[in-house]
C-alpha cells in the first residue's frame, strides 16, 4: 500500500447530514415538555430547542442555543459517545430509532464554521487575568466560558498546535484536523490568546512565574499525559511494545504530512494485539487496520464490560478487528533475534497459549505527569499523582488560585465529562477571581 492510499484510508467514515437529512430528522423531534435527552447530556444542553430551532431552518438561533452550553458542538457531534448519553435518553428509542443528536449537532457546528468564517475577534476585557495550562477539552472548556464571562485568558501549550488530545490523540477518521482547528478558531474569536510550544514546569516557566506576571488565576487542564505500562510482565521491555498514545500521535502527524511512513512503528501486514478495551484501544485497532495489520485486540473482561462504546467496537468488528475477551498477557516473547517481539503467552478460561505477533500496543489507561506539581509549592495529589481539588471555590487545589479541572483530577474519562468539570471550575475562578478583586478595592489586601 502507497503512502497516499494509506493517507486516505483516513477519510472520514460518516460525513453527517446534508441540510435536507439535517432538517428532516430534526423534525422527528417530539419536543418532549421535560427532555430526557438534555437530563442525559453531562452539560445539560438545551438539545430540545436547538433541534426545534433547527427544524424550523433557523441555523443562527440553534447554534446561539448550543453557545450557551457548550465550546465544542462540532467536536462533541463526533466523539461523544452519544448512546450512552443524550441519544441513549431519547424517548422515540424506546419504540423505535432514537433521534441522531450528534450528527444533528455536529451539522449545525459545521454550517456555522462554512457561514461564519470572518468573526471579529472580541476584545479583552478587565475582569480579570487567568491562565489556563493545557488546550485540551478542559482547558478550552474554562477558556472560552472564562472569556465570554468578561475575562483576559491565556492558553499555555506544550505542543506546536492547540488542541490536546483532540488534536494529537484521536484518529483523522473520527475526528478531522480542521474541525479542531475550526473550534479553537471560533475560541480564539472570544479573545483568548494561545502560547505553544510552552511546556509549563520546565525552563523556567512555573505557576509561581505565571502568577509573577499578573494572572489573578491559573487553572490546570493538563489531562493524564502519562500511560500507564505492564513493566511488571516478563519481556515488557522487547523492541516492538509501544503505547497506543504515542501511536496514535505518530499516525495523525503522518496524515498531517510532518512525519514520513517510516517514522510509524508499524509494517504492512504485521500482526498487531492491541491490549486494552477502551476508546483509544478502539481508535490505535481500527488505525492499525487502515495501516494494512493483521489486528487482535485482548481485552481482561468480558465483551458486557468492555469501557468502548457500542458503535466502536462494531465498527472495528466491521473493519476486520478481531477480539479475545476475558484475556491476559501473561509474558512477552522474543523473536530468534531475542531482542524484538515475536510472540505472546496469552492466558484465558482455556488455559495458556503461545500466540505470534510482530507489535503490541498498549492501551491500559493513563496517569497525570507530575511536571507542574513537582514544580509548584502547595498543590497536593493523592496516592496515584491526581490533583486534590476543594469544593469551594469549585475546582481550587491546595494552592491558593490555582484551579484543576478535567481528567487530572477525575481519572480518564470522555470528552464531555472533561467539558462537564470545567465548565464547574470556571465558575468556581469566576467567583475567586471576583472576590479577590474586591478584596483588594476595598483595602483587605
Amino acid at each position: 500500500m502507497s503512502e497516499k492510499d494509506e493517507q486516505n484510508a483516513f477519510q472520514v467514515v460518516d460525513e453527517g447530514f446534508s441540510m435536507k437529512e439535517a432538517i428532516a430528522e430534526a423534525q422527528r423531534c417530539l419536543h418532549c415538555k421535560i427532555p430526557q435527552c438534555q437530563k442525559g447530556c453531562p452539560i445539560s444542553n438545551d438539545i430540545r430547542d436547538f433541534v426545534h430551532e433547527l427544524s424550523q431552518g433557523n441555523l443562527g438561533s440553534a447554534m446561539q442555543i448550543i453557545n450557551n452550553k457548550s465550546n465544542l458542538p462540532a467536536i462533541c457531534g463526533r466523539v461523544c459517545p452519544h448512546e450512552k448519553q443524550c441519544q441513549g435518553n431519547c424517548v422515540l428509542g424506546k419504540k423505535g430509532t432514537p433521534l441522531q443528536i450528534g450528527k444533528i449537532e455536529q451539522f449545525i457546528a459545521d454550517f456555522d464554521t462554512q457561514m461564519m468564517p470572518s468573526r471579529d475577534k472580541i476584545e479583552q476585557t478587565t475582569r480579570g487575568k487567568i491562565a489556563v495550562i493545557g488546550s485540551g477539552p478542559a482547558g478550552l472548556t474554562v477558556a472560552g466560558d472564562l472569556a465570554r464571562k468578561g475575562f483576559s485568558v491565556t492558553i499555555f501549550e506544550g505542543q506546536p498546535e492547540p488542541g490536546g488530545v483532540l488534536m494529537y490523540g484521536i484518529p483523522e477518521y473520527r475526528l478531522p484536523k480542521e474541525v479542531v482547528r475550526a473550534e479553537v478558531a471560533k475560541i480564539e474569536k472570544l479573545g483568548v490568546n494561545f502560547v505553544c510550544n510552552c511546556l509549563v514546569g520546565e525552563n523556567g516557566v512555573t505557576v509561581d512565574s505565571l502568577f509573577n506576571q499578573g494572572f489573578d488565576a491559573i487553572f490546570m487542564g493538563t489531562g493524564t499525559a502519562v500511560p500507564n505500562n505492564m513493566d511488571s510482565t516478563p519481556g515488557a521491555k522487547l523492541h516492538g511494545i509501544s503505547q497506543s498514545s504515542y501511536f496514535l500521535h505518530n499516525v495523525n502527524a503522518f496524515n498531517e504530512g510532518a512525519m514520513g511512513r517510516d517514522q510509524i512503528p508499524l509494517k504492512d501486514g504485521e500482526r498487531v494485539a492491541v491490549i486494552g478495551g477502551g476508546n483509544v484501544a478502539m481508535d490505535a485497532a481500527r488505525t492499525a487496520i487502515r495501516l494494512g495489520a493483521d489486528v487482535t485486540v485482548l481485552y481482561r473482561r468480558s465483551q458486557e464490560e468492555m469501557p468502548a462504546i457500542a458503535a466502536e467496537y462494531e465498527a472495528a468488528v466491521a473493519e476486520g478487528v478481531k477480539f479475545e475477551w476475558g484475556t491476559t498477557v501473561e509474558e512477552f516473547l522474543p523473536n530468534a533475534s531475542g531482542k524484538r517481539l515475536g510472540a505472546c503467552r496469552l492466558k484465558n478460561n482455556e488455559g495458556e497459549r503461545i500466540e505470534s505477533f510482530q507489535r503490541v500496543y498498549l492501551a491500559i489507561g493513563s496517569r497525570p505527569a507530575n511536571r507542574i506539581v513537582s514544580t509548584t509549592d502547595g498543590i497536593e495529589v493523592d496516592e496515584k499523582g491526581y490533583v486534590k481539588v476543594l469544593e469551594r471555590p469549585v475546582g481550587m487545589t491546595t494552592r491558593r488560585g490555582v484551579f484543576a479541572g478535567g481528567d487530572v483530577v477525575h481519572r480518564p474519562q470522555t470528552v464531555v465529562l472533561a467539558m462537564k468539570a470545567a465548565k464547574e471550575v470556571a465558575q468556581g475562578i469566576a467567583q475567586y477571581v471576583d472576590a479577590l478583586k474586591l478584596m483588594q478595592e476595598v483595602g483587605l489586601m
